[in-house]
């Protein structure tokens, strides 16, 4: 699953770079030559929802969305252990929602040959399916941590539970910011 993250994370930024780029590049083009590229917002919003779902992904992977721990660290093992594996299946079941959203949305592109209302009347089958297979990548990922998290609940490794899929806590945190610090050192 580290893998997944460390590429989802590329591509994400990759396609964010791409976007900085063209909208610099329509700015620069319009301010000083009066042209327009035309679709680079349409480009923008295809690349934000594909972007979305990675970051998604990522975010899942690497435990980092936000959470209000303030009771969760009050209750004991067992009780964090089931509220996590919930967390994590509440987010499969999302991302299942998403993927049948995503599947209904493209058969009916498919179904009327939709096109975008935009001047390059792009054909919505081509930035719909980039969208369809990020949806899918980010499901996949969701019903994988979930499956784990399921998994850790049934042999009851409580400590397991809490330390793969529980949020970090203050000390936790300040450890992995320590942590990294010393390696930046070594760089300079």
């Amino acid at each position: 699953m580290k893998k997944i993250s460390l590429g989802s994370g590329i591509l994400f930024g990759v396609v964010m770079v791409a976007l900085c780029f063209a909208i610099f590049a329509e700015t620069i083009l319009r301010k000083f030559f009066s042209v327009s590229l035309g679709g680079v917002d349409e480009l923008g919003g295809y690349a934000l929802a594909v972007a979305a779902l990675l970051a998604f992904l990522v975010t899942a992977i690497e435990q980092a969305h936000i959470r209000i721990n303030i009771l969760h660290s009050k209750m004991g093992i067992k009780a964090r252990g089931v509220l996590n594996c919930i967390s994590m299946a509440s987010l499969a079941a999302f991302a299942l929602f998403l993927l049948y959203f995503a599947v209904e949305t493209v058969l009916d592109t498919i179904t009327y040959q939709s096109i975008a209302q935009t001047p390059w009347a792009t054909p919505l089958i081509y930035p719909q399916a980039a969208w369809l297979a990020a949806t899918i990548v980010f499901a996949v990922g969701a019903l994988v941590l979930a499956g784990r998290a399921c998994a850790l609940l049934m042999r009851a490794d409580w400590q397991a539970l809490d330390r793969k899929f529980g949020p970090s806590t203050p000390e936790g945190e300040l450890q992995e910011e320590l942590d990294d610090l010393k390696s930046r050192e070594g760089e300079f």
